[in-house]
């Protein structure tokens, strides 16, 4: 064969490899966007029209994460953070729509600890997403309700689950370093008391961080 014919054949065979190569870093990238973000990342192709528009927006979201200077929560923090909630939950049973707001406070106020933007809700979900993107589900639908509380047009079993949605994402942000739940998957919370049903004890045995109905 003539030496153009090689060279065409080369150029195609080049052309192939570098095809399959950005196939292959295209795939990896997804997949590892999807672990991070879990259900964010379904919420992200569905917003941005499209799966390579949504990985930008993605990537974004990581890009702006490294500049955050977040920190762990000492023990002692965190069981105050854990008494507060307690006490909140406890003020449900008279008071279910103070106690929702008081429980958005709270998130908010431990995200501000922890190193997170506390302005705006869809800046905190996009900083909050990065690490914590299988509970901003919890953390929209606990907005929505909140919403809609403040518009006087929350039942109050909306608004037992709102309190169940904000304790997913406090949860996580309480947690310790490196502590992995038990007894549920991650991001699920236990339940919130029903009004005018008692929160079951808190006292005693208190080998997580987790705070307990």
């Amino acid at each position: 064969m003539s030496t153009a014919i090689w060279v065409v054949i080369a150029v195609i065979v080049i052309a192939v490899i570098v095809a399959a190569v950005f196939l292959a870093r295209s795939r990896a990238r997804t997949q590892r966007l999807r672990r991070r973000f879990g259900p964010e990342y379904d919420r992200a192709v569905q917003q941005e029209g499209g799966r390579a528009a949504a990985e930008r927006e993605l990537r974004s979201r990581e890009e702006r994460h490294e500049e955050l200077k977040l920190r762990d929560l000492d023990p002692r923090r965190r069981e105050q953070y854990h008494e507060q909630w307690v006490r909140v939950q406890e003020r449900f049973v008279d008071a279910p729509e103070a106690a929702v707001e008081q429980a958005d406070g709270l998130v908010t106020v431990v995200m501000g600890e922890r190193g997170y933007p506390t302005h705006g809700f869809e800046d905190k979900v996009a900083h909050l997403s990065v690490e914590h993107g299988r509970t901003m589900d919890h953390y929209r639908r606990a907005h929505a309700i909140s919403g809609k509380a403040a518009s006087k047009q929350a039942s109050t079993e909306d608004l037992r689950q709102a309190m169940v949605h904000y304790r997913a994402l406090f949860e996580e942000l309480l947690s310790a370093p490196g502590t992995e739940r038990t007894g549920r998957h991650a991001g699920e919370p236990a339940a919130a008391p029903r009004a005018g049903e008692a929160p079951a004890a808190t006292a005693g045995r208190r080998d997580d961080h987790t705070p307990r109905s």
